[in-house]
């Protein structure tokens, strides 16, 4: 079995490939157009009929009532720090503080204010001259009232984008910018279209396919270019997005879950209990695959592209063995990684039942751990029967696509490939 590799594009010290490989790359793509545009006109109409229009939606009209009209949020500057002693009777002692701050911008810029602080803030350590965000509320009696809201991260944050798209250029170069502009308009559909659309109250089943789909879309081709190997990896991800869908609804239909575990889901509902939350577990599990299927099909496709390349008269048979000598390794090493990223995300939960005196059983197939368990559960088979799918796909349209002169083909395959040639 060859070592497991991640190699996701044509070795850049090989020799240009041949106008014979030329033209069967083209002659692969055409054929492939041939799945792929009906699939994309369905995925544009679906965003056109989906699109959420401007005005607000239930939640967002209700949570609105929960600050005072009129609040804003300005950055503020500690000037001064007075800690002192708070916590209720018979608890641990717990240290607060009152802060002078100077308020940064907004209509109240240049004024002084003070401000408690809670003792969660200053465990987490503020000192005179650190940045947090107020908000600020300008109707309430004796003018405007300023209240601690978090700590100001933006330097943090925008150093660390600037370094992560530093790498990212200087290592992948084009690609990788090209990689980043794809994330760029990932990020667009999700802000514009998923979450406002499952607000909205439309199916977040559909919401999630069609949003996923055009993710997809752009963000391959601009990752990896224009290509009969992109094109297979395009088709092997939609074929993962729509199993996981289909899988994610049977499996979250017969284990009955409510989608209601977390704190945010549930203030989620005090906003619009009439939301979708079964769905919207759904929906999570096909947007949190986007990343591992892309990887996972991008490699089986460059693998069946390069062997295709090196050998073109290899069968398809033959071809797709070879492919998914490379896949299993590949499959080994990514189960693992969708189960660890998994449990790393819903780490604070299992330490949570791990205090707990219940039996292991009712645990595992509580509420919370089986959403989390059928979320990893219907991640990895998708993604584990990508594989297979995208290297058949790779074969078959590798060798439909006709050989190098000389080159035999199987005997299954003659006629379908003289259809083609015509």
């Amino acid at each position: 079995m060859p070592p497991h590799s991640h190699s996701h594009g044509p070795d850049p010290d090989a020799p240009p490939p041949s106008p014979e490989t030329l033209t069967r790359r083209r002659r692969a793509v055409w054929l492939m157009l041939l799945l792929l545009v009906p699939v994309g006109l369905a995925t544009v109409v679906g965003l056109l009929v989906l699109w959420p229009g401007g005005e607000p939606t239930r939640a967002e009209q209700v949570a609105a009532t929960f600050l005072p009209p009129g609040t804003t949020y300005a950055d503020a500057r500690v000037v001064s720090l007075q800690t002192l002693p708070c916590g209720d009777a018979g608890t641990a002692a717990a240290t607060c503080a009152t802060a002078v701050v100077e308020v940064l911008e907004g209509e109240g810029a240049g004024d002084y204010q003070q401000v408690d602080l809670p003792a969660e803030v200053v465990a987490n350590g503020v000192a005179d001259g650190d940045t947090i965000v107020l908000t600020r509320d300008p109707g309430a009696q004796g003018g405007p009232n300023y209240q601690f809201s978090d700590f100001e991260r933006t330097t943090p944050m925008v150093v660390l984008t600037v370094a992560f798209a530093v790498v990212v250029g200087a290592v992948a170069r084009l690609r990788g910018l090209a990689a980043l502009v794809g994330l760029a308009f990932a990020f667009f559909v999700l802000l514009q279209f998923v979450l406002p659309a499952l607000l909205a109250g439309s199916s977040p089943t559909l919401v999630s396919l069609v949003g996923s789909a055009a993710i997809m879309f752009v963000v391959l081709y601009l990752a990896h270019g224009l290509s009969a190997r992109t094109t297979t990896a395009l088709v092997g991800t939609l074929f993962g997005l729509t199993l996981v869908t289909a899988l994610g609804s049977v499996a979250v239909g017969v284990a009955k879950l409510t989608g209601l575990t977390t704190e945010e889901t549930v203030q989620l509902g005090t906003f619009d209990p009439t939301l979708d939350f079964s769905g919207l577990v759904i929906a999570g599990v096909v947007v949190a695959g986007l990343g591992v299927l892309n990887d996972v099909t991008i490699t089986q496709a460059s693998a069946i592209w390069q062997l295709h390349e090196v050998d073109p008269a290899m069968g398809r048979r033959e071809l797709y063995r070879r492919g998914m000598a490379v896949g299993r390794d590949h499959i080994a090493s990514t189960v693992y990684t969708i189960v660890f990223a998994y449990a790393g995300a819903a780490l604070p939960l299992l330490l949570l039942f791990e205090v707990y005196t219940r039996p292991a059983g009712v645990t595992l197939t509580s509420t919370v751990v089986a959403e989390e368990v059928i979320r990893t559960m219907v991640g990895a088979i998708a993604l584990v029967l990508a594989v297979p799918v995208t290297t058949a796909v790779g074969a078959f349209f590798a060798t439909a696509a006709g050989t190098a002169a000389g080159a035999a083909p199987e005997r299954s395959l003659s006629s379908l490939r003289a259809r083609f040639a015509r």
